[in-house]
């Protein structure tokens, strides 16, 4: 589908680089040319997930271990990695998510998730954005964003806020940055098995059929289709789409959004008690 050399030269940096949708999009963009730079809090993840992608692709692979809600630790990083040769696109994949009676979450659980994702995005956004711009270069940013960011959803209230500040940031920078050669896009997926993740929203086998029944294609989408569209979105191809949220989600949320919503009605108390979120202490 892609020319083999479509990132070749790109040097790219990814939160949340060493699972799901952050890994299988490090190995596409490698697979394309690119250097990579990935990021996460666990370092033994991060550090597994090095050694395979450079084992399945021979490409130019880092790890960087860094928490992205703690602004000195990223830009703390993100020196590291420029002092090595500027960065050409940045992606905010980083970020945490669980269903939840929203009366029964802590106000550590929203700190927790607003840091990731919103605050995160704005902490590593902010600094390569800052360096392009003092240089004079351009760059690329692409956010993960959510297709309930507009609508909201029951049941994830903590994550709907964080993704709709995220996507505002991508539309507002996208406006203020792209005539100095910035862009700022975004992709709202709409369900995709990752390792971990998904098993935590839905937490049955019949709920997963049931989501895909909702669904016009009648599927959940695929690490590959993600990150195929990531990669088409951050080439030089792309140059003229920005400010842009590209809804990937098979048609889902034309029909309804907020995939939550139903879901929440369908669980038992039982499953409600083991996926409610551990006490969370946020940092001084």
């Amino acid at each position: 589908m892609f020319q083999k050399d479509l990132l070749q030269g790109k040097r790219i940096l990814i939160t949340g680089g060493g699972t799901g949708l952050g890994k299988a999009t490090a190995q596409r963009f490698l697979e394309l040319g690119a250097e990579v730079y990935i990021c996460g809090r666990r370092q033994e993840i991060l550090a597994a997930a090095e050694q395979e992608l450079r084992e399945r692709t021979g490409g130019k692979i880092h790890s960087r271990p860094c928490d992205v809600r703690d602004a000195a630790a990223v830009e703390e990083m993100i020196e590291i990695v420029w002092a090595e040769g500027p960065l050409d696109v940045l992606m905010n994949n980083a970020a945490g998510n669980f269903l939840a009676r929203t009366e029964e979450l802590s106000l550590g659980a929203f700190q927790s998730v607003i840091g990731i994702v919103l605050m995160g995005t704005l902490h590593t956004t902010m600094g390569c954005g800052r360096r392009w711009l003092a240089a004079g270069r351009g760059g690329v940013v692409l956010n993960v964003t959510t297709t309930y960011t507009t609508t909201g959803s029951a049941y994830v209230v903590p994550s709907a806020v964080a993704k709709a500040g995220m996507q505002a940031l991508t539309r507002s920078l996208a406006v203020e940055w792209g005539d100095r050669g910035i862009r700022m896009n975004a992709i709202a997926p709409g369900p995709i098995p990752t390792e971990g993740a998904f098993s935590r929203l839905l937490p049955r086998p019949e709920l997963e059929e049931a989501a895909k029944k909702r669904n016009p294609l009648g599927r959940f989408g695929t690490m590959e289709e993600f990150a195929n569209l990531a990669a088409f979105l951050v080439s030089d191809g792309a140059g003229y789409v920005n400010g842009e949220v590209v809804t990937m989600d098979g048609g889902e949320w034309l029909q309804g959004a907020g995939e939550f919503t139903a879901l929440g009605r369908e669980l038992t108390e039982k499953e409600w008690e083991m996926m409610r979120p551990k006490k969370i202490v946020p940092k001084a």
